[in-house]
C-alpha cells in the first residue's frame, strides 16, 4: 500500500480555509466610521445642511455601563481564646453600576433615501452576510435584522448606530467612492 503525505497536508489546508468561513469571524474593515461624525451638544440640534446628493442622519449612541460586584463584610469572624474560628465571617454581595461612556447625539453622512432601493438593500444584506453579520435571508427590506447587522458592523469601527453611514457603505464596497472625500 502506498501512503502519501500530500493528503494530510491537503486536508489541513482545507480545514484552515473552511475555518475562515465561520459566521462572524471576518474582521470588519479598518475604516474609521467616526472620522466624519459630528457630535452636536444636543440630540435636537438640526442636521448639517448638505449639498445636492448629500444626506445626513442623526442618532443617539447608547451609554455604556459597567457593573462592579464587591464582597462586603457584614459581621466579622468570632474566635475563641486560642484563635480558632468558631463562627465564620458573613459577607454580602453589593453591585454598583457606573457609566463608562455617556450616550451622545451624533450626526453623520448616510446614503440618500432615493439610493435605498430594494436592490441596494439586498446588496447591503449580501455584503453583511458575506462578512458574517447578517444571517437572515436576503429580502431587500430594511428590517430589524438588517439594522442590527449594520449596527454590529459599524460599532467596532466607531459608530454604534443601526443607521447605515456613508463610510460604512463605502467600507462594504456598495457605494462608489469620491476620491475628493478621502482627504
Amino acid at each position: 500500500m502506498i501512503r502519501s503525505r500530500a493528503l494530510p497536508v491537503a486536508c489541513l489546508l482545507v480545514m484552515i480555509a473552511l475555518a475562515g468561513c465561520q459566521p462572524g469571524t471576518q474582521a470588519p474593515s479598518t475604516a474609521n466610521l467616526a472620522a466624519d461624525v459630528i457630535r452636536p451638544p444636543s440630540p435636537f440640534d438640526p442636521l448639517p445642511k448638505g449639498g445636492p446628493g448629500e444626506c445626513w442622519a442623526a442618532d443617539v449612541t447608547p451609554a455604556v455601563f459597567e457593573t462592579v460586584t464587591e464582597q462586603v463584610l457584614v459581621t466579622e469572624a468570632q474566635r475563641d481564646e486560642a484563635g480558632n474560628v468558631i463562627v465564620p465571617p458573613v459577607y454580602s454581595s453589593e453591585a454598583h453600576q457606573r457609566v463608562v461612556k455617556e450616550r451622545e447625539a451624533v450626526h453623520f453622512r448616510t446614503p440618500c433615501p432615493d439610493q435605498m432601493t430594494v436592490a441596494f438593500v439586498a446588496t447591503l444584506q449580501r455584503a453583511l452576510k458575506a462578512r458574517g453579520y447578517y444571517m437572515a435571508p436576503v429580502s431587500g427590506t430594511m428590517d430589524a435584522e438588517t439594522a442590527e447587522a449594520i449596527r454590529r458592523f459599524q460599532e467596532p469601527l466607531g459608530l454604534d448606530s443601526p443607521t447605515l453611514s456613508l463610510r460604512a457603505a463605502r467600507a462594504l464596497g456598495i457605494v462608489t467612492t469620491n476620491l475628493d472625500d478621502l482627504e
